[in-house]
């Protein structure tokens, strides 16, 4: 396999606005495939903001992002999903009238390889049980698993994740660590972006660290135990 396709996704020089706001710098990343790698920073960072110019979703963007080998710097944002790449806002969007299972039914399939529903409920034991449940009775932590459930099913395999640990309870975040272990077993390609270090860090295979919109560093998870105090003063933790 060539390094062209081992990178699964390749953001050069990545310039993002909202309105009159200029946020993104030049970022240049690249994710190879079954990799998971993490966007670190502190809040306003551009980590959000990455990910959101990556799925077209920013007033204006400039520079170069290769999905799969394929330029999307002029693709329009729902076709960008057909790349297999799936968004799992911080915000979630779960429909709160229909139920678990409306909802996973709900996206379309845009490209084989989805899992089916009894694979999702495996995945998600939880979700089982809630499946007749409306989405506005679940809780925090079950309806991330559904955003990130619903995704799945999709047959993405880029997953784009905005802080899906925040405000959850502990036994809930260690329900998704098990989750994505098991995602990059299936050699799913993760970009994470995560206040919680404690939850990243042994996820993940290297960490880029972000600050006033632009990439100042790229460590690997064999570097880690000797950049903790260097991690912690950038990330104020």
């Amino acid at each position: 396999m060539n390094a062209s396709n081992r990178e699964q996704l390749v953001v050069e020089d990545l310039h993002a606005y909202y309105g009159q706001s200029h946020i993104l710098h030049g970022v240049n990343m690249v994710v190879r495939r079954g990799e998971l790698v993490t966007l670190l920073g502190r809040n306003g960072a551009g980590r959000s903001t990455t990910l959101r110019a990556i799925m077209n979703m920013v007033g204006k963007r400039s520079g170069s992002i290769m999905i799969n080998g394929t330029e999307t710097m002029t693709i329009p944002a729902h076709h960008i999903p057909r790349l297999g790449v799936g968004f799992c806002p911080e915000e979630r969007g779960i429909f709160a009238s229909l139920n678990v299972e409306e909802n996973l039914l709900l996206p379309p399939t845009v490209r084989s390889g989805g899992m089916n529903l009894d694979e999702l409920y495996e995945m998600f034991p939880n979700l089982y049980e809630r499946r007749f449940s409306q989405g506005t009775r679940l809780s925090g932590g079950e309806q991330q698993m559904l955003a990130l459930a619903r995704i799945l099913r999709t047959g993405a395999n880029l997953l784009l994740l905005d802080e899906i640990t925040e405000g959850l309870a502990p036994v809930i975040v260690q329900k998704l660590a098990e989750v994505l272990i098991k995602l990059k077993e299936k050699g799913l390609t993760i970009v994470l972006v995560e206040q919680n270090f404690r939850f990243a860090a042994p996820l993940a295979d290297r960490h880029y660290l972000m600050e006033h919109g632009k990439i100042i560093d790229e460590i690997s998870a064999a570097e880690l135990p000797s950049k903790q105090e260097y991690l912690s003063k950038n990330l104020g933790v």
